[in-house]
């Protein structure tokens, strides 16, 4: 249809994105990848060998990002909901194959983030040897704070990560804890698939992940990069 408007069928999907800091534009969400286990204690306490395996990744829909202040419905089908405070990468410009040392050049800029997950789903999955996605790829299942450009932020690669839920503090960690750094998790996710703009990369998170319910209020925040809370509300009818 080269030339022409494209007619619809069906109404179009609306572009899900996130509000940059500093900017009138937003970023678009495409794609959604998390990386899982990547710091060690957090690892540890999910029962698994923190050593320096190759990463692996499990995805999200675009359209599962939620942004920060919102109230997010109880998730159906779980009676135990995780929250996962994690660093989040906003890829600027794709590529493939992407060399470690030039994967800086590829980031427009980084977000909190929380990677929620239907935790008895997940387990359910790993003992009869299922996907996850139903456990981490739900509604409203990766809420972000706004972008933070590099131009502002460059890239951090210490500094506090944590998250209080109802002010209790849960999760305590630092980004050079982090087993891969960003730029190996880039090189290894871009060997995988041709990464464009607009994906989001959860990096993973620290110890600590715990159970939270209707009524809870969740704020994560990372040194150099920003806050986030969001609120869990009753089920959706």
């Amino acid at each position: 249809m080269s030339g022409e408007r494209a007619v619809w069928v069906v109404p179009a999907p609306v572009t899900p994105s996130l509000s940059v800091a500093g900017e009138a534009g937003r970023f678009p969400v495409r794609r959604i990848f998390c990386v899982g286990r990547n710091y060690a204690a957090h690892a540890r306490e999910m029962g698994s060998d923190p050593t320096r395996e190759p990463p692996f990744f499990f995805s999200k829909p675009g359209d599962a990002v939620a942004a920060s202040g919102e109230t997010i419905p109880y998730p159906p089908a779980t009676r135990d909901l995780h929250h996962e405070v994690e660093l989040v990468v906003a890829i600027g410009r794709g590529g493939r194959a992407i060399p470690a040392a030039q994967a800086r050049e590829h980031i427009y800029g980084y977000g909190v983030g929380i990677d929620l997950t239907r935790r008895d789903l997940q387990s359910d999955a790993k003992r009869a040897g299922r996907p996850w996605d139903m456990a981490k790829g739900f509604d409203h299942s990766a809420p972000c704070s706004a972008i933070q450009p590099v131009a502002r932020v460059g890239h951090p690669e210490r500094g506090a990560i944590w998250l209080r839920v109802n002010g209790t503090q849960r999760q305590q960690g630092d980004l050079g804890d982090l087993i891969w750094s960003v730029p190996e998790v880039i090189a290894h996710l871009s060997g995988l698939v041709a990464l464009a703009p607009g994906d989001l990369i959860y990096t993973g998170t620290p110890e600590g992940v715990g159970p939270v319910g209707p009524g809870d209020r969740l704020e994560g925040h990372i040194d150099g990069v920003g806050d986030l809370a969001i609120s869990i509300g009753p089920a959706a009818p």
